[in-house]
């Protein structure tokens, strides 16, 4: 049987216990089952999922404050990875920010991912800056990113 076509919508508690396994399998410094409960509980804070069939392949959290938003987690499980899931929900949270009156985006991510720079850089996203010694485990610098967002430029 086909599976489904990807949605994205809003998570909710009952994803939380998938989510944060998604997040120890693919972060090597992992967010707690805690801040997931915060972001869940928070008015600025804007958690969304991708579900096909039952199963959640990835997720994201949008922070709003004011004009900016702040994309702080996008993920996608193994299995889903080189399907455009990530690219699908990039698109879906950039038309969300846009939609809230959003001006701006930014993001942080490690420059070893390259795989997420070039999403980003694919989506219109500069290189702004570099945070010293940001992640852990490994330690590794952040390559803080940004887009001007307008309802013109979007995927």
């Amino acid at each position: 049987m086909a599976k489904s076509k990807p949605i994205i919508r809003p998570m909710t508690a009952d994803d939380l216990e998938t989510v944060v396994i998604l997040e120890k399998e693919l972060f090597s410094d992992p967010w707690p089952m805690s801040a997931f409960m915060d972001d869940l509980a928070s008015d600025y804070s804007h958690p969304f999922v991708v579900q096909i069939d039952k199963e959640i392949a990835g997720y994201a959290i949008l922070w709003i404050g004011v004009d900016e938003g702040h994309l702080t987690n996008i993920a996608v499980a193994k299995k889903y990875q080189r399907k455009s899931i990530a690219k699908r929900l990039l698109s879906y949270i950039l038309r969300f920010a846009a939609e809230s009156g959003l001006t701006q985006m930014i993001l942080e991510v490690r420059p070893s991912n390259t795989p997420a720079i070039f999403l980003y850089e694919s989506f219109g996203f500069a290189r702004l800056g570099v945070r010293k010694r940001y992640y852990k485990n490994p330690v590794e610098d952040c390559l803080v990113m940004k887009k001007e967002i307008t309802g013109v430029n979007l995927k």
